[in-house]
């Protein structure tokens, strides 16, 4: 079973992973981008650069017109109310500190911020370190022997002085899909704000924010085939509009003068200073990329390799799957190997996968490891790098042990 990838050929890094001997699969960390996403980066650059919103030249429109334009493709992409609830950042972790920060003058000491036992460091330190300049209590769901989040103990954790509700929809280490519609209903009958981190979740599959019903969610571009440096940050209007600024300087003011100031409403009182304009144009192109691609025939074969991934992993003695992984990846640790020494001899023979605790050290440190190995794919993945990986894996352990 090849399980070849019709995509493979408009991602250009391909071409020179085949040169190096390279199998790459740590999509989860980033995503290679296609030929459309480097193609509207260099016509920005080679058009002419110039900054957004400031200009009544021609360049400056044009710079205008397709940042704004990018801002809309989102919109529609996560079928937002309007555009201007589309906030752009430099990534998941800028848009959740922002929100800890935005946020922070509606809690007052004693109030509780509920977030789970998988979150990445992104989704956990903003509301730890809130909760420690405000006093307030950080609630931890327990998670389940699958690795979801426990509902039963949600429900009991889950009271009258819930403030805030901030969860992962897929996690990076597991791999599982969240039960949301439960969790996100639990924090709503309590009046307390919901934040999704999308930043795995938002690869795997379009949502729909209207019926989702959550208050803000958050994605990074560098993990959906787009560049570097630019994310997202989703927030119902009335939701925005309870937002603290929270940094300050150009662009986001309406009225300075020595002593006082007045700030523009979202979005652009939260993009302040010159944004990452060109990285914003390549996220509008990776949505468009993705829009024409069959979502149906993508979200097989996912399907397929993922299970592909799975079953390989299974037929060696002595490896054990982190939970049960829904989706997109999988992690794992080997008896008597060091997640290191085995990521290194994998390196070795071309194989990119990731090592370590992936940002989420409490989660590890619970399941009593010091670290594991994760595997992950995007669109573009094929049998064949599973077989590359698997011949690798093998020729380690023996080595290993």
């Amino acid at each position: 079973m090849s399980l070849p990838s019709p995509w493979r050929a408009d991602f250009p890094a391909f071409a020179a992973f085949t040169a190096s001997g390279q199998t790459y699969l740590d999509s989860a960390a980033t995503a290679q981008k296609p030929q459309k996403v480097l193609d509207a980066l260099l016509d920005h650059y080679v058009g002419g650069a110039a900054n957004v919103h400031r200009a009544q030249h021609a360049p400056g429109e044009r710079a205008t017109l397709a940042f704004e334009g990018a801002r809309e493709k989102v919109a529609q992409w996560l079928n937002a109310d309007s555009p201007a609830e589309i906030v752009f950042t430099r990534g998941s972790t800028e848009g959740l500190n922002l929100l800890a920060y935005g946020l922070e003058h509606l809690l007052a000491a004693g109030d509780e911020i509920v977030i789970s036992a998988l979150e990445h460091h992104a989704n956990l330190l903003p509301w730890q370190q809130l909760a420690q300049r405000r006093g307030l209590k950080l609630v931890v769901l327990p998670l389940d022997a699958a690795g979801d989040i426990d509902l039963e103990q949600a429900a009991a954790l889950i009271g009258p002085r819930t403030r805030l509700l901030a969860v992962s929809q897929l996690s990076n280490v597991l791999g599982r899909w969240q039960p949301l519609d439960r969790l996100l209903t639990l924090a709503r009958v309590q009046g307390a704000f919901t934040v999704v981190d999308g930043a795995q979740g938002a690869v795997h599959g379009r949502h729909d924010l209207q019926m989702l019903d959550c208050d803000f969610y958050v994605f990074s571009g560098h993990k959906l085939y787009a560049p570097d440096g630019i994310g997202v940050l989703y927030g119902r209007s009335r939701s925005l509009a309870q937002l603290r600024h929270w940094q300050f300087g150009g662009e986001m003011v309406q009225r300075a003068d020595y002593h006082s100031a007045r700030f523009r409403p979202a979005p652009l009182g939260f993009e302040a200073g010159t944004p990452a304009i060109a990285a914003a144009i390549g996220l509008g192109a990776a949505l468009d990329y993705l829009g024409e691609q069959n979502a149906y025939t993508v979200a097989a074969h996912e399907a397929a390799l993922h299970q592909r991934l799975l079953s390989g992993l299974r037929q060696f003695d002595g490896l054990h799957l982190l939970g049960e992984p829904h989706t997109a990846l999988a992690s794992f640790v080997v008896d008597g190997v060091h997640n290191a020494d085995l990521s290194h001899l994998l390196s070795e023979q071309g194989i990119a996968v990731r090592a370590g605790q992936h940002c989420a050290m409490p989660l590890l440190h619970s399941l009593g490891l010091p670290g594991a190995l994760r595997v992950s794919l995007g669109l573009y993945s094929e049998g064949d790098d599973l077989e590359r990986f698997f011949a690798a894996l093998n020729h380690a352990l023996e080595l290993l042990r």
